[in-house]
C-alpha cells in the first residue's frame, strides 16, 4: 500500500505522521510483527467461531452446546481483541490509503455485520436454544445464524488478504 499522508483527511494524516505511524513504517521488524499478531488474532477469532458454528450447523438434532460454548467463545474473544488491537496499529501506518481502499472498507463492513450476527445469535436463537433444547432440539434459526457467521468470517479473512492487492 502506498503511503499517502498528504492526500487524506487531517486526522488520518496526523495519525500516519505520529510517532507510532512513523515507527511502523520505518522499522524492519515492527510492522511484520504487528501484522503477524493481527493474523494470529484472526486465526484465533475465526478458528473459535468456525469450530462453534460448524458444530451448530452439523450437530445432530439434540446436542448440549454448553461444553462447546465457553472454550470456543474464549478463544474467539482473545482473537478478536488481538486482531482489533493489531489492526489499529497497522491502520496507523497507512490510514489515508486504507480509507480509500474498497476492500478494506468491505472488510470493516463485514466485521460489523459479523458482530451484529453474533449479537443476534446470543440475544435470540442461542438464548431460545438454551431454554427449549430439551424439548425441541437444535433450532433451525440457530443453525442458520451459525451458517451466516461462518460465511461472514470467511469473507472477512478473504478481504483482509486482498487488501494488499487493491
Amino acid at each position: 500500500m502506498e503511503h499517502g499522508a498528504a492526500n487524506g483527511p487531517a486526522l488520518l494524516a496526523a495519525l500516519e505522521r505520529s510517532g507510532l505511524g512513523d515507527a511502523l513504517r520505518s522499522s524492519l521488524w515492527l510492522y511484520p510483527t504487528v501484522e503477524t499478531l493481527h493474523i494470529l488474532g484472526f486465526a484465533l477469532l475465526v478458528g473459535g467461531m468456525a469450530v462453534l458454528d460448524g458444530r451448530i450447523v452439523t450437530a445432530p438434532r439434540r446436542l448440549d452446546l454448553e461444553p462447546w460454548l465457553r472454550p470456543c467463545l474464549t478463544v474467539a474473544r482473545i482473537g478478536f481483541v488481538l486482531a482489533v488491537t493489531m489492526g489499529f496499529l497497522l491502520f496507523t501506518a497507512e490510514a489515508t490509503a486504507y480509507v480509500r481502499n474498497p476492500v478494506f472498507l468491505a472488510k470493516v463492513g463485514l466485521i460489523v455485520l459479523a458482530l451484529a450476527n453474533v449479537a443476534w445469535m446470543h440475544a435470540g436463537p442461542l438464548r431460545r436454544h438454551r431454554l427449549l433444547a430439551r424439548s425441541t432440539g437444535m433450532l433451525p434459526e440457530l443453525r442458520a445464524t451459525a451458517a451466516v457467521s461462518l460465511v461472514l468470517w470467511v469473507l472477512v479473512l478473504a478481504c483482509g488478504r486482498l487488501i494488499a492487492y487493491v
